[in-house]
């Protein structure tokens, strides 16, 4: 028997492959299909179920397609109702993959079709459970994702309540927790930075298992809960539908563009310029209106939370090297719609005798000698819970998530100073202005972590928001 845990970083988030005498099975895959069918190859096995723990709000699974690339069929638990060819299995339902079966648990809760899989192996013993979103290392899913009309976020927080004691939480300790998320993940708001755990180990320090009342554990999973990324219920509802081949995306997202082809498409329509490279190389020069979303940061979850549409229009420019994951990249949540990508970069565009237009950087040490002063402008735009650890007085908060809530307040003829934690995240929301028309907007590289170590007045509490 053979238990693999395939963890994607960017998107924390952790796929997995099972194998026993030749047959295998995967759990919530990516949308990109190669690394099982290599994975099934070096075992020499056939790939024979693909088990689905929920609909996926978050990215994009390659169910569909890696089902009609093995013959597998696709397994949901009960409550799934799809736009393909599923089979939705009951609640205790067994399915044999070799000398080892995998038991459905229905555990609703996060979202109604949820269901956990037991790993029962070979001698009979329950060995590992994969909780999709039901249960994480240190959290357990956020209940507010499958409101509906008649099902509230407190129904659902008692729906898990129940799936965890009544159903989780009766199995061995000795049990390997193996979730679906890890830390950065917008799924829950506590999630350790380990992927596994075992379920008494679980058990004893867990927030949310260690309350004793349905009561207790509502209010602990619902308090300072933030609002879900806009982006879920689009891949929630592309998951229950079928997405396209990633194959398809790339023969469209993959065109090489002159920069005068590229230059035609950009400024036509409701085109996006999407440059996906290194905050400060962007700083130093990029093709006008282009935003910033480095790839090498969270970057699948930032387009997923600021750009509102899957099908919107986008140009790239990434990289020399590194279109095909930029377009792969995108496609993991949902964003198919690349138009393709800037041949040569922005050396190639300056080549061209193009315009480029530039964003002013400053360290956080000439920030506090040269710059700071209560009478500038300054926008901390990280979350509200980093902000209240410490940050600069009488600087509010504008959290980056909710740019487009709070971009109409800003004064485009006067100067902005934007800082974030590390700096990621402030060169996009200074790219996001540049492109609206601010043109004054200097982004504090390093952030509020540079920042704290400057001897300017820092403090802690309660978020400024004007």
């Amino acid at each position: 028997m053979t238990v693999e845990q395939l963890y994607t970083g960017c998107l924390s988030e952790a796929a997995y492959y099972i194998e026993s005498r030749g047959e295998a099975a995967i759990i919530d895959p990516l949308r990109e299909t190669g690394p099982y069918l290599k994975r099934a190859a070096k075992d020499n096995a056939q790939i024979k179920y693909v088990f689905e723990t929920i609909f996926h709000a978050d990215f994009v699974s390659g169910h569909v397609e890696l089902a009609q690339k093995t013959g597998a069929n696709i397994v949901y638990g009960p409550n799934a109702s799809c736009g393909f060819d599923s089979y939705s299995a009951t609640d205790g339902e067994e399915f044999k993959i070799g000398d080892v079966t995998i038991r459905a648990i229905h555990t609703p809760g996060h979202t109604l079709e949820s269901t956990t899989y037991l790993l029962i192996d070979e001698n009979g013993k329950a060995h590992c459970i994969f909780t999709g979103d039901t249960l994480f290392i240190g959290d357990v899913g956020r209940p507010d994702l499958a409101i509906k009309a008649d099902v509230t976020i407190t129904d659902l927080a008692g729906m898990l309540y129940d799936s965890l004691r009544n159903k989780l939480m009766t199995l061995p300790d000795g049990v390997i927790v193996y979730p679906a998320h890890g830390a950065g993940s917008a799924c829950g708001k506590n999630l350790s930075k380990d992927t596994s755990d075992t379920l008494g180990h679980q058990k004893e320090t867990n927030y949310a298992l260690k309350a004793q009342t349905k009561e207790e554990f509502v209010a602990a999973i619902t308090d300072g809960l933030a609002p879900a990324p806009r982006y879920f219920p689009l891949n929630a509802m592309l998951n229950k539908q079928g997405a396209q081949s990633l194959d398809e995306v790339n023969k469209t997202g993959l065109r090489a563009l002159s920069p005068a082809d590229f230059e035609a498409l950009a400024y036509t329509g409701d085109v996006l310029i999407l440059d996906t490279r290194a905050p400060q190389e962007f700083a130093a020069g990029f093709v006008p209106g282009s935003i910033n979303i480095g790839i090498d940061g969270q970057f699948a979850p930032w387009v997923g939370a600021l750009i509102p549409t899957l099908d919107q229009p986008i140009l790239l420019v990434a990289d020399a090297g590194r279109e095909e994951e930029a377009v792969m990249r995108l496609a993991r949540v949902g964003y198919d719609n690349t138009l393709g990508y800037l041949s040569g970069g922005v050396a190639a565009w300056r080549d061209a005798g193009k315009d480029v237009d530039t964003i002013e950087s400053i360290s956080a040490a000439d920030f506090a000698a040269q710059h700071w002063s209560n009478s500038i402008n300054v926008l901390d735009i990280r979350r509200p819970g980093e902000y209240e650890t410490g940050h600069l007085p009488h600087v509010p908060n504008k959290p980056l998530d909710y740019i487009d809530d709070w971009m109409g307040t800003i004064d485009k003829d006067k100067k902005y100073y934007i800082h974030c934690a590390g700096g990621y995240r402030s060169m996009i929301a200074a790219s996001i202005f540049k492109s609206r028309g601010v043109q004054k907007v200097i982004n504090i590289a390093g952030g509020y972590g540079a920042i704290a170590k400057t001897d300017l007045p820092k403090e802690t509490g309660a978020t400024v928001t004007a």
